[in-house]
């Protein structure tokens, strides 16, 4: 084809050359003439060897999308992976502090309750265990003395129900020693 276009430009040439008479215009018309044709010859070129350049431009699209594919996925992992041991440690800093803040909090509830006369866990446990031992010490007592006899229990005496009832008993006396006590040693306001 681009033969074709070459001869029909060299006789087209020729033909022009013999209609214009000055060797300017000649030369002009000449120099377009090869410019036409030179564009007709790239576009003819392009037509077969377009095809072939268009696949191999998708062939390295593919490659380089492949590729910047791989490296973005590593990049992600990566980030990942610092997002996640950073995620950790915050955790974890969190997570002593809590411990922190519960150790001094209980210390705090601890001492408060000190302060107030209740005993505290380990006060207990050691009631428990002296306990314990007492206990143990009285079992190791109780074979002795099995053979004295054991006091047998009072029976309750009941209240005869031909006596009348007397008075019942002022109301200071009713109360525990340390109520009575602190009750005798006010003043009666009335």
């Amino acid at each position: 084809m681009v033969t074709k276009l070459k001869k029909t430009a060299a006789s087209s040439k020729t033909a022009a050359a013999k209609k214009s008479g000055t060797p300017l215009s000649s030369s002009v018309k000449d120099s377009a003439q090869q410019i036409w044709q030179a564009g007709l010859g790239a576009f003819t070129k392009a037509q077969v060897e377009g095809s072939k350049a268009f696949e191999s431009l998708v062939k390295e699209g593919v490659s380089f999308q492949r590729k910047t594919q791989s490296a973005a996925e590593e990049k992600i992992t990566e980030a990942t992976q610092k997002m996640t041991s950073m995620a950790t440690d915050i955790s974890s800093k969190a997570s002593g502090q809590w411990d922190k803040l519960e150790t001094i909090f209980e210390d705090r509830v601890a001492k408060a309750l000190n302060k107030l006369g209740v005993p505290s866990a380990k006060d207990v446990a050691a009631l428990i265990a002296r306990i314990d031992e007492l206990n143990a010490s009285v079992q190791k007592l109780a074979p002795a003395n099995s053979k004295v006899t054991k006091p047998a229990a009072k029976p309750v005496a009941e209240a005869p129900a031909a006596k009348p009832a007397k008075k019942a008993a002022p109301k200071a006396i009713a109360r525990k020693p340390e109520v009575a006590v602190a009750a005798a040693g006010q003043e009666n306001p009335v």
